[in-house]
């Protein structure tokens, strides 16, 4: 289930206060130098730093 776009314009990563984008389930950060990929579960980000993927 996609996220609200005016959400989306809010939430920023929590690690390097970059914008994120959707991407399948989860939530990716922009900034060049982090990369964090967040979880969505059930329809609620879970902007935690411990709970992030780390970029390939």
């Amino acid at each position: 289930m996609p996220l609200e776009a005016g959400l989306l314009e809010i939430l920023a990563c929590p690690a390097c206060h970059a914008p994120v984008k959707e991407q399948d389930a989860e939530l990716i950060c922009t900034g060049q130098d982090c990369g964090l990929a967040y979880p969505v579960r059930d329809g609620i980000p879970v902007l935690l730093v411990d709970e992030a993927r780390r970029p390939a």
